[in-house]
């Protein structure tokens, strides 16, 4: 594994490159303002009724519709939802891809599977930073950073990753470390995590043990405290300093129950079903079945997130986090700016 820093990149190759970043979520948000933050020449492309608009303009951005902010630009940076990228790709991008430029991505999604095919003359590379877009932003504005993750999927120019290194440094990714990789395994590393760890798995653990303890006459308050507010304090821990400090940190009591009783609900049974997961995203099967879900508009989403929403582990937790106003201080989200 090859791991890359500030030291090895050579920012000042984007000196002369003009940047469009197509789209203005989370990454697009984090990146935008980074890049700009870092030197370079950035354009936002949005569309002209899009409410980012008003945001990106507030950071004080420039902006322009997509296919103009594309024509524009050396490096085409694709920020917007998966399920969205082909499209947008082919309507307002794919006419600009000419001998010369670069087309960026976060996420290897679209390419690996099929769904945007970028001419061969064309160089396609991949900065993919390990957590969400504001933490990037929030990372880089105190000087440090998210590690990301570099790939490059064509190479006509001959200098593809050079150019990909000093994007991922111009976004802070140097200041954390950059991984060499490849479109293939950032994209199944990531869907796997995100389903059966990382969101996934670990909502539905929470979700589990809130109805477990409420069914058996607790009280739902007391159920959110310990199976949703404290997991921020495992994970920290985890996050600093791995599994075994972590457990350094908690009793001694509370350590014998983690390592005799977790592999009671989390067993091979467990495992055999995470590989199933795996399958299918290796396969494709996965991300056919996301983009047929969005093009027949998002039904069983909108019925699973109208669930979730309605969970009475949501209703507690928002009466509870009323309680605790510090909390809002230092969150990473603040839906008006970003």
């Amino acid at each position: 594994m090859k791991v890359f820093y500030d030291s090895d990149a050579e920012i000042g190759v984007l000196s002369n490159k003009s940047i469009a970043v197509i789209g203005y979520g989370s990454q697009g948000f984090a990146q935008a303002n980074n890049l700009r933050e870092s030197g370079c020449n950035v354009t936002v492309g949005l569309r002209a009724d899009s409410p980012s608009v008003a945001k990106a303009e507030l950071s004080g951005l420039r902006v322009r519709p997509v296919a103009e902010a594309a024509a524009e630009a050396d490096i085409v940076m694709m920020l917007v939802p998966d399920e969205l990228a082909a499209d947008v790709y082919a309507r307002d991008v794919a006419e600009s891809m000419t001998p010369g430029k670069y087309l960026a991505f976060s996420h290897g999604f679209s390419v690996h599977y099929g769904f945007i095919k970028p001419p061969e003359d064309v160089s396609v590379f991949m900065v993919a930073p390990k957590g969400p877009g504001h933490l990037v932003r929030r990372e880089y504005q105190r000087g440090a950073g998210v590690p990301c993750l570099l790939a490059v999927h064509q190479d006509p120019t001959g200098d593809t990753k050079r150019i990909g290194l000093a994007y991922a440094s111009a976004i802070g990714g140097g200041r954390a470390g950059v991984i060499e990789t490849n479109f293939r395994e950032e994209t199944e590393t990531d869907l796997f995590g995100e389903q059966a760890v990382l969101c996934g798995g670990l909502t539905s653990l929470i979700k589990a043990g809130f109805e477990t303890l409420v069914e058996a006459g607790y009280a739902p308050e007391m159920a959110y405290f310990e199976c949703l507010h404290e997991m921020k304090l495992i994970v920290d821990l985890i996050y600093e300093g791995g599994i075994s400090e972590m457990r350094y940190s908690i009793s001694n009591t509370a350590q014998y129950g983690d390592m005799t009783r977790g592999p009671v609900v989390v067993n091979d049974e467990t495992k055999r079903r995470m590989k199933d997961l795996l399958a299918e995203v290796q396969s494709g099967a996965f991300a056919r079945e996301w983009m047929k879900e969005s093009r027949n508009g998002r039904p069983r989403f909108q019925e699973l997130d109208t669930k979730t929403k309605e969970h009475q582990i949501e209703r507690v937790g928002t009466k509870l986090r009323a309680m605790m106003p510090w909390l809002a201080a230092t969150r990473l989200v603040d839906k008006a700016h970003n």
